[in-house]
């Protein structure tokens, strides 16, 4: 005896996680890298080098107290947060940086610096968190899952903001005690061309706000018209070096039969088993009790190890079922998320009212759907092969010759399987007694026909004489959905077709086909793509209004908590763009990404607006402000920008197991923020020099506010002085 492992899971989520962890310590090294090409000061890039272990770590920390296991979207979130940690560590640490430039000593600039970005460290935390916790709500399967990955976003980001405004700040008075000075060289000489083209074509745009606006607005409406044509799905697909083969013979057969077919498909299978592509084949029979169907589990070798990918040898796999016309047999390639009928194409149900009709609809649809190049091997999930013999009884003519039909079904149960009539007690068990025919088994539908009757006279006719037997083909079973009559059928999706794509292609060959008051119901992976939809949309509601909320609320502003949310749908165009320009589909992947997006985007302008509003409560005018907090605000935007795109790029890069999904959510933070961050740094000003003129600066508020306290005061004062002179009149 030997034990062989045909399938191990564990292969593929040991070889995710391993690429996973290689992206996050790739991540590090690219956002070290960045802040040291800005700063060019070997002891400045070791402070938020510092404080990124520790918000890390920290993360695995709260990951392990809550409960949460260490898992891909777990990892994948913590990939993530390595871009976002480090933001408010370069925030706190660039404006150090610059006081001590400035002449500023070491503890001076840290506790002035710092307390200069306090506010704008604060803002962009909350609102982050904000973004990210809608996420651990989402309704259904997908929230289960995303729980974990929103609520990791938010710790990650709660634990940067915290060593950001403590660790930071000591280490930096600590650490900066040398005199500094601006960096000399080629890139920071580049960077100050790169700061003076900016000012100028900043100074362009704030001189023509509304071609600003208008080009903005036509940017955005291209970008909503182009997001129809992006194909949508669940998940990507994923290459997990095993395709899992479901089988179906007709109905009636006995397993032995079902086997031999099953030894058909292995032989066919064998090119694939000498070329490597296959290591092993783990077959089944009468898989849930039912003699006709059968599974089959085909182990591949590593990605790494063959040239061809998973959905091509799945290809191979369904031609190799495909003759054996016995047997009706469809690949399933499934995802890590384990989604319903997920990796099993797509699967609907016609609905109506008439079992007959939609069957019928059916059929037709299926042929329609065979004719197309989208769909590989449609087929009805319960074909209408099973065997019923059915027994017309001639009423009349048995009441003719005395015939009592009231017994007859009891009759012939008892002659095709017996029929218990009472159980026997004998001490205490229970015996059943079964009444059954001394003739020989009933195998032939003629057996049937020559049962004898006795008539009213006595005389004794075959049952031929007053029942006619019609052998017919049926379901084996008739399902209903919410309550209605359903017929399900399923079908293989060809050459990468989206899902999205294929439900609106069968919808549409069904329509002409469908019988009145009838309908296309999505089932299993398709549905819950649908459900998927409505939950991200009314997920996406609920963060840009809590977004919107919490930046109200720490402004004591709601203009400016519209400036900074002019951005977003600027941001979401660039992401839409982005997906077009590289292919990528809209999947749950790529819709988180697009939730993400919105807090980044939020946060710069957060760091533009809130100098700005520091700088006109000191006296400055608007135009004034907004130029000068872009000026001093485009170091510390770009590192952040920069180390986060940056921190993406491994996503992209990404290899190995469960590359598709880091694949997905890369490209919308590299290419959508990439985009957006230009985006950012001419749309927030133009919306800040129209919008914040109508709002006074807070110093003047507070001014007006402690005016008015002191004339209340005064008047208060004058008339106790007053009280004893009307006492004494």
């Amino acid at each position: 005896m030997t034990m062989r492992i045909t399938s191990d899971d564990a292969s593929f989520i040991r070889g995710a996680i391993h690429e996973v962890i290689l992206a996050l310590a790739l991540a590090v090294v690219i956002v070290v890298g960045v802040i040291f090409l800005f700063l060019r000061n070997l002891r400045a890039t070791l402070i938020p080098t510092v404080t990124m272990p520790v918000a890390l770590i920290g993360t695995l920390t709260a990951i392990y107290l809550v409960g949460f296991s260490i898992n891909i979207l777990t990892l994948l979130a913590i990939v993530l947060a390595t871009g976002l940690v480090v933001d408010d560590a370069i925030v706190v640490l660039e404006n150090i940086v610059r006081r001590r430039t400035e002449g500023m000593g070491p503890r001076a600039a840290a506790v002035l610096g710092t307390q200069e970005v306090f506010f704008a460290v604060l803002a962009t935390t909350a609102t982050l968190a904000a973004v990210f916790i809608p996420l651990s709500f989402l309704p259904g399967q997908l929230g289960g899952l995303f729980r974990e990955f929103g609520f990791v976003l938010a710790f990650a980001v709660a634990l940067s903001s915290i060593t950001a405004l403590t660790l930071c700040p000591m280490l930096a008075s600590r650490m900066l005690t040398r005199p500094m000075s601006e960096p000399t060289g080629l890139l920071p000489s580049f960077g100050n061309l790169f700061a003076r083209v900016y000012a100028s074509s900043l100074r362009f745009c704030l001189n023509a706000p509304l071609v600003v606006i208008a080009g903005s607005l036509l940017f955005a409406f291209a970008a909503f018209v182009t997001f129809g044509s992006i194909k949508s799905e669940l998940t990507p697909q994923e290459d997990r070096s095993a395709v899992l083969l479901r089988l179906t013979a007709p109905e009636g057969v006995s397993l032995a039969y079902t086997q031999d077919q099953l030894k058909r498909i292995e032989e066919n299978l064998q090119p694939l088993l000498q070329s490597g592509e296959i290591q092993n084949v783990f077959s089944v029979s009468g898989m849930g009790g039912s003699t006709n169907s059968g599974f089959m589990v085909l182990t591949l070798a590593p990605g790494d190890e063959r040239s061809r990918s998973q959905n091509a040898i799945a290809s191979d796999v369904n031609a190799a079922a495909a003759r054996v016309p016995a047997l009706r047999g469809f690949a399933i390639q499934t995802n890590s998320l384990r989604i319903r009928g997920a990796g099993s194409g797509i699967q609907v149900a016609l609905v109506g009212a008439d079992h007959a009709r939609l069957t019928e609809a059916a059929v037709n649809l299926v042929q329609a759907m065979e004719q197309s190049p989208s769909f590989e091997t449609p087929r009805l999930d319960n074909e209408p092969t099973q065997v019923q013999l059915s027994v017309s009884i001639d009423r009349e003519r048995a009441s003719d010759l005395g015939i009592d039909i009231t017994g007859l079904s009891t009759a012939m149960q008892a002659l095709l399987e017996g029929r218990s009539i009472v159980d026997v007690f004998v001490e205490g068990e229970a015996i059943p007694v079964k009444l059954t025919s001394s003739m020989q088994p009933v195998d032939d539908p003629t057996d049937l026909e020559n049962i004898f009757l006795r008539t009213g006279d006595g005389r004794v006719v075959p049952m031929s004489t007053i029942a006619t037997l019609k052998e017919g083909a049926v379901a084996p079973e008739l399902n209903r959905e919410q309550q209605l009559a359903a017929v399900s059928l399923s079908s293989g999706l060809k050459n990468n077709v989206p899902l999205g794509q294929a439900l609106d292609e069968v919808i549409q060959l069904a329509q002409p086909l469908l019988p009145e008051g009838a309908r296309v119901m999505p089932l299993a992976e398709a549905k819950t793509l649908g459900e998927n939809s409505n939950a991200m949309a009314i997920t996406f509601g609920f963060a840009i209004a809590i977004i919107f909320l919490v930046l109200a609320a720490q402004f004591e502003s709601v203009l400016s908590s519209i400036i900074i949310m002019t951005t977003v749908p600027l941001g979401l165009a660039c992401a839409v763009f982005a997906l077009v320009l590289t292919g990528s589909t809209l999947n749950v992947y790529s819709q988180i990404g697009l939730v993400l997006l919105v807090g980044v985007m939020a946060k710069n302008g957060i760091l533009i607006v809130e100098f700005a509003n520091q700088l006109r409560d000191q006296g400055a005018g608007v135009r004034d402000a907004i130029e000068r907090a872009c000026s001093l605000r485009l170091r510390p935007v770009m590192m952040t920008m920069i180390a986060t795109i940056l921190g993406g790029v491994p996503l992209v890069l990404a290899e190995g197991a469960g590359a598709e999904a880091r694949i997905a959510l890369g490209w919308v933070i590299v290419g959508g923020l990439g985009l957006a961050t230009l985006v950012t740094l001419f749309i927030t000003p133009v919306a800040y020099l129209l919008l914040a003129r109508f709002a006074k600066p807070h110093a003047h508020e507070e001014q007006r506010l402690h005016d008015e306290l002191e004339r209340a005061q005064n008047r208060a004062a004058n008339e106790e002085k007053k009280a004893p002179l009307l006492a004494a009149e």
